[in-house]
């Protein structure tokens, strides 16, 4: 995309103390903007939250999310993006999977879109040091880069918000007319419908509904952009989504990459959505998944402006989630961004369109829109004992599943009284900042940061020791504070039966163990939920837990190798009980080779129960169960 061209613009010193309100009033007025789009732009890129001076996952700064991507990857910890094992089948051990490391890119190699903080300093007159850090000042130097996409359109400074719409398709750094015209829908539907939030320095922001307005959506075709090849993409009108399509290709030795043909949902019902994030930029990620020796899914999203890729047809089935019978029964999507990165955000734009594309997923395959249906990667539970501790841990703590779950239509919001059997994991996402290590270096605590995730200890008091994990801790050690460990961590729409309540504490049934968390009435963590839960049938002193939910021997047909049912390193004990997700059949995908006539599913007469265990989901087999409503 061609960078703009417009004179700097004289402004006076930008005024810090001053609340944000009145920085968005006056940055708008001195660079001739309507602080309706100037306040619904700010709002789809950063819901007006500065983050402290730190950059977002694409490099973006400040309430108006101006790129410096380079000083960003520069100062961010630098991670590698690898999947231990590609499928999480042990019927095959894959050659390919292995660890790839990001490499930084220099201000050449990145679009203009992750670029915008110079060119606001080349037109504000500003530094871009103090666009980085000052809020006053990167509002002032998003209002001049509006400013400038409306000039050099030959259109006029207008007061009239509706004839902006071509600047603002400009602004998301779109450069195809698809992602450019639905990031412009996108802040036009803020402006009709209006938003008040109070932000991460504790400032409330409001901007009024304008619900009439009609903006001039024709402009967009003045831009000069291009047209995104949309392919045999499967994705809902109110989204743009482009075809980059995975390869599909054998390379000798009896290997191939990087995914599975299937038939689904004739041959296997697909049941979950895996969020992902992708540990690595746009550009990377999507050398990634062209890679016929690596590993793949079927959409990733653009932090950005919400632009989504299908790289898979949805009824072929994904190397995505390190466990096989999860892939063979999900989708996956990956989010462009950085797990330990503790500052590191998700925009708007990207939060919108993934929940547009999740409900279009969720309706066209009936899947529940609940979080044992929408998984983490970090849900997803490890297949056997041996794979536990390689489990991907992302997207992580600071994933605001809260708000994900409102523009999914689906808040978590309380449905029994105060004596409930079952509560939803529900902190309130920008005061909850629980410390976490290792964002950086190993023990050293990660910068304050709002999260979804709620700690667990042994006892009802912040001083007892976090829960154990058996399985990924097998000598017994007690889990930590580290952002990728999960062995003690309830998140946001997480259901669990609640074992005890003692004051200011909940106690719930976890990994097989009573597990305490802090819940004061005050500031509650969690809110009151009806459901259904499970415990072991009547004599049953235990019964085994599952990462995944095979057939029985007898359903193998010939030539079809039997997989093993291995109970993983956990009891479910008599008196506990657990809430449940999902009942399903025994099901196994059998596809070793690149030839797919031999490709089956076999599906057995033993039945499964999905539970919430722990941090992961689980399998329990219905026979060994007695299912109640709580």
């Amino acid at each position: 995309m061609p960078l703009l061209v417009a004179a700097p613009s004289a402004t006076a010193e930008p005024r810090e103390a001053d609340s944000l309100q009145r920085q968005f009033a006056a940055a708008a007025a001195r660079q001739g903007v309507p602080e309706s789009v100037l306040l619904a732009v700010s709002y789809l890129q950063s819901r007006w939250d500065g983050h402290g001076g730190a950059p977002s996952v694409t490099g973006g700064y400040g309430p108006m999310h101006l790129t410096d991507a380079v000083t960003a990857l520069a100062q961010a910890p630098h991670h590698s993006h690898g999947e231990e094992d590609a499928r999480g089948d042990d019927s095959r051990t894959p050659r390919h999977g292995a660890e790839t490391q990001t490499p930084l890119p220099t201000a050449a190699d990145l679009p203009a879109r992750l670029k915008t903080l110079d060119r606001a300093a080349a037109l504000s007159g500003i530094p871009a040091e103090e666009l980085r850090t000052s809020t006053a000042a990167n509002i002032e130097g998003g209002a001049a880069l509006l400013a400038a996409a409306q000039r050099e359109s030959g259109r006029p400074l207008s007061a009239d918000p509706a004839d902006w719409f071509g600047a603002v398709a400009r602004y998301s750094g779109a450069d195809d007319t698809a992602t450019a015209t639905t990031y412009a829908n996108d802040v036009y539907d803020i402006i009709r419908g209006g938003e008040s939030r109070t932000t991460d320095s504790g400032q409330v922001v409001t901007l009024a509904a304008d619900a009439d307005i009609a903006p001039a959506t024709g402009q967009v075709e003045s831009l000069g952009l291009r047209t995104a090849d949309a392919g045999r993409t499967e994705c809902p009108r109110t989204v743009a989504c482009e075809w980059i399509p995975a390869p599909y290709q054998e390379f000798g030795d009896g290997d191939y990459g990087n995914h599975d043909k299937g038939n689904r949902p004739a041959s296997q019902s697909i049941d979950y959505i895996i969020v992902h994030d992708t540990e690595a930029t746009w550009d990377v990620t999507l050398k990634l998944v062209q890679d016929p020796t690596y590993v793949s899914w079927q959409y990733s999203l653009r932090s950005s402006d919400g632009h989504i890729a299908q790289h898979l047809p949805l009824k072929d089935v994904g190397w995505h989630a390190g466990n096989w019978f999860v892939n063979a029964k999900s989708v996956g999507l990956e989010h462009e961004g950085f797990l330990t990165s503790p500052d590191s955000w998700y925009t708007e734009a990207m939060y919108r369109t993934s929940a547009r594309l999740v409900r279009h997923l969720a309706k066209l395959y009936d899947i529940p829109l609940d979080r044992q249906h929408v998984l983490g990667h970090d849900n997803v539970p490890g297949t056997v004992t041996s794979t536990i501790r390689g489990m991907h841990t992302d997207p992580g703590p600071y994933w605001d599943w809260a708000h994900y779950f409102r523009l999914l239509g689906r808040p978590f919001t309380p449905s029994a009284g105060p004596d409930a059997a079952v509560v939803t994991i529900r902190p309130d996402y920008a005061r909850h900042q629980p410390v976490y290590t290792g964002c950086v270096k190993a023990g050293q605590a990660c910068a304050p940061h709002g999260s979804g995730a709620v700690r667990l200890h042994t006892a009802p008091s912040a001083d007892a020791p976090l829960l154990k994990d058996v399985g990924l801790r097998p000598g017994g050690q007690d889990s930590t504070t580290g952002v990728n460990d999960t062995g003690a961590r309830a998140s946001t729409g997480q259901q669990y039966a609640v074992a005890e309540r003692r004051g200011d504490w909940t106690a719930i049934w976890y990994l097989g163990q009573k597990a305490w968390f802090h819940n004061p009435e005050a500031e509650p963590t969690a809110v009151n939920a009806r459901g259904w839960v499970l415990s072991p049938k009547d004599g049953a002193a235990e019964i085994p837990v599952y990462g995944r939910a095979y057939p029985e021997a007898s359903a193998y047909p010939a030539g079809v190798p039997v997989q093993s049912v291995s109970p993983l390193p956990y009891k479910l004990l008599a008196g506990q009980r657990y809430v449940v997700g999902d009942r399903t059949p025994g099901e196994y995908y059998f596809a070793p080779v690149f030839d797919t006539t031999g490709h089956k599913v076999v599906r057995g007469r033993e039945e499964y129960y999905e539970i919430q265990f722990g941090h992961r989901v689980a399998f329990v087999k219905a026979a060994d169960v007695r299912v109640s409503r709580a």
